[in-house]
């Protein structure tokens, strides 16, 4: 019996009161950071809230030695972090300086979403293994570009799309039900992941000295600034982020595909049932450049080739919930969000347990943990993290093309073997962004 197995088996083992729950043993990963000869040196790149945050996690497990934002503000309050070395890690503006560094093994990312795909692009052809954090692109293109890159320089890369590891293994509990057929056949998912309240008008300023607004823009258009375009509310503008649909359908979508075993495909059609926008649109771009221009609240219906019905909406208050997973099949149904996971198909494991080789497997043969304990653990024995590339660039496909449905206001017709829009142009022409000269994708 393997080591790895040997560690699974004492987690199983520890099943208490409730039959999901799983004790945190010492993993494999959390045994081999204490030894400071085995500890990789990390680099940091974007130190706002939840990129401080997962460079924090990191450094349970590797040594940070260089920290990077384009907000000195912002570097200068993570280079002083004990987490960070207490002002001995170097700081760099340009996270290119910092790949520069041979002797940095690892990164984590936490920029804007924008800068996710280049930023990851750089690192692994720099030889180093990748932590990002979610939503993982912009574009469908970019997430092509990423499978193939992950293939061809043989990086460990895992997505931040923590739902996977983490919240007391509900979600894994929620896939485990449905691989092993506890409702039946699927025929309908509901994601509720929350909407966007309008801005009203906001205000162009100077941009502060602090921040290097033209790098921070990078691919995208250049405009004039507005506070509400950077840091945490950059999510509500199509030019960096998706909204809801992406910032959160990036957990839930994930979890629903994976739950389905579509982690190399997809729904093969999008209908929007509804879908309202605070500023009009030409062609599916915004007209008002000074407000929110993502989906405020919205309804997408996508359909499976094998006839599962999949419903991401803003709130699904009608089912009962407003944040969560409700599946249901010809057998049952059960709700998970991170709060809970119910129903009488949960209720029926204290009787009837999940098999542990099926949660072995669906986390690519890895005992349970931390996400970024599962990344470490990787990066070790170079396996494949719980949320890697390929699965996570199909659920954001799924997210991508329901954003480009709402944004032309029509349905679509997806094929997930050639990745190609069927029968429509202009749509297809969505997968990927016009960059600006000198941050171009390639």
């Amino acid at each position: 019996m393997s080591l790895a197995r040997r560690e699974f088996l004492k987690a199983a083992a520890a099943v208490a009161a409730t039959p999901y729950f799983f004790s945190s043993q010492k993993s494999l990963a959390a045994q081999a950071a204490a030894s400071p000869a085995e500890r990789p040196l990390v680099g940091a790149i974007g130190l706002g809230g939840r990129g401080s945050s997962v460079a924090a996690q990191a450094s349970k497990f590797g040594d940070v030695v260089a920290v990077c934002d384009v907000d000195t503000k912002r570097l200068e309050a993570a280079k002083a972090k004990k987490e960070f070395g207490a002002g001995k890690s170097e700081a760099f503006v340009d996270y290119r300086k910092l790949l520069d560094r041979k002797d940095i093994d690892v990164v984590t990312i936490g920029t804007t979403d924008h800068w996710h795909t280049k930023i990851a692009l750089d690192a692994m052809r720099a030889g180093k293994d990748v932590y990002c954090e979610k939503p993982l692109t912009l574009t469908i293109d970019e997430g092509k570009i990423l499978s193939k890159a992950v293939k061809e320089t043989g990086r460990v890369f895992q997505v931040g799309t923590q739902q996977r590891s983490e919240n007391n293994n509900q979600f894994l509990i929620a896939a485990a039900l449905c691989r092993q057929g506890r409702i039946g056949k699927i025929n309908r998912v509901t994601c509720a992941i929350g909407g966007v309240k309008p801005s009203g008008k906001l205000k162009k300023e100077t941009p502060p000295p602090e921040l290097n607004w033209d790098m921070w823009l990078g691919q995208a258009p250049m405009v004039d600034y507005i506070k509400q375009r950077a840091h945490y509310e950059f999510r509500w503008w199509y030019e960096y982020s998706g909204g809801k649909m992406t910032d959160w359908g990036a957990h839930h979508v994930d979890i629903a595909q994976w739950a389905l075993g579509m982690d190399d495909t997809g729904p093969t059609s999008f209908e929007v049932i509804a879908a309202e926008h605070a500023v009009p649109f030409a062609k599916g771009w915004p007209t008002v450049d000074n407000e929110y221009n993502v989906a405020l609240t919205f309804h997408v219906r996508c359909q499976t080739a094998d006839g599962v019905e999949i419903n991401i909406r803003d709130k699904a208050t009608d089912l009962g919930f407003d944040n969560g997973i409700l599946f249901e099949g010809d057998k049952g149904k059960f709700f998970v969000n991170r709060g809970k996971l119910t129903g009488a198909p949960v209720d029926d494991l204290k009787a009837n347990p999940i098999d542990e080789s099926v949660l072995v497997a669906l986390r690519h043969g890895k005992p349970l943990g931390g996400h970024m304990e599962n990344f470490f653990a990787c990066i070790k024995d170079r396996g494949l993290p719980a949320s890697d590339v390929a699965s996570h660039h199909r659920a954001m496909t799924t997210c991508h093309l329901a954003n480009i449905a709402m944004r032309l206001n029509r349905s679509l017709k997806w094929d997930p073997a050639a990745e190609q829009i069927v029968g429509d142009d202009e749509a297809n022409s969505f997968q990927k962004r016009e960059q600006r000269k000198g941050y171009e994708i390639v």
